[in-house]
């Protein structure tokens, strides 16, 4: 048998290795195989770090990477896929599956800066990724994937979290969701600790009693199944603090805010502005 075939068949390559490639790299190898993984990097320092740290297999170029793996996840910013695909798109055969992260490059696209109609996974993972909750929506080019090879992606981004598959003209909406949002939760905690902290409470527990509030509640809204309103309604006693201050919030605008980001995420990843 092949020693080569078989390994290109197991392994999963990243074009890149930063905050989204990181996360999840670091996720997957805490629960899959790390020979199973290798890696490229324009910084030759931080990769080395890189291998060092998750004991990953390293790469020169991206054309090692291409011929050592089956699966090439694209893990460079958008701006930086065009000299990527122009470096690579000879080396990539049928076989081989690219999964692109970016947020507004559609399959079609794809397709057409590489020149032929290649195997596509479109995904939008996050940083949560890193800690083992990421959440991932993605869709598929085509149906010519054996279940074999969504099961492998399967199992792949379930290593680091939730996957979902999804129609591609949801993926933005899935980026306000869940892709930038994440941003917004950090925030959210950053804020709300400093409100904690004006009243007198020491900054390392408010930290820490917001984040584990945003944790909690999270858990509860997956695992009861509750609409989040009625689980907002639990919280709120008559005439109690926490009604006065869900009026406050409503009062400075709370959801609005929540829309307009939703908003301007959308359009960006729409590439509307």
């Amino acid at each position: 048998m092949d020693t080569q075939k078989v390994n290109l068949m197991d392994k999963i390559g990243f074009i890149g290795i930063g905050n989204m490639g990181y996360a999840m790299l670091k996720g997957a190898t805490q629960v899959m195989p790390k020979e199973k993984f290798l890696f490229t990097d324009i910084s030759a320092e931080k990769a080395g770090a890189v291998e060092k740290e998750l004991g990953v297999k390293y790469v020169s170029d991206n054309l090692c990477c291409v011929k050592e793996a089956k699966y090439i996840i694209m893990a460079v910013k958008p701006q930086y896929y065009q000299n990527v695909i122009d470096e690579i798109k000879n080396e990539v055969k049928e076989e081989q599956i690219i999964i692109s992260l970016a947020p507004n490059v559609t399959i079609q696209e794809l397709k057409d800066r590489f020149e032929k109609d290649i195997r596509i996974l479109r995904v939008m993972p996050n940083t949560p990724a890193m800690v083992l909750e990421g959440m991932t929506a993605g869709c598929y080019s085509n149906h010519d994937f054996s279940n074999e090879e969504k099961e492998t992606l399967m199992q792949f981004f379930e290593s680091f979290g939730e996957f979902e598959i999804v129609e591609e003209n949801l993926i933005s909406a899935v980026i306000c969701a869940s892709g930038s949002s994440p941003a917004y939760v950090y925030m959210f905690i950053e804020a709300l600790a400093d409100s904690a902290v004006r009243y007198g409470l020491p900054r390392d527990k408010a930290y820490k009693f917001a984040a584990q509030a945003v944790k909690g509640s999270a858990q509860m809204v997956l695992e009861t199944g509750e609409h989040p309103g009625k689980l907002k309604d639990n919280v709120c006693s008559p005439a109690g603090t926490t009604i006065a201050a869900v009026e406050a919030l409503e009062q400075c605008g709370l959801r609005n805010a929540l829309f307009q980001a939703s908003k301007a995420c959308y359009r960006k990843a729409e590439k509307l502005d």
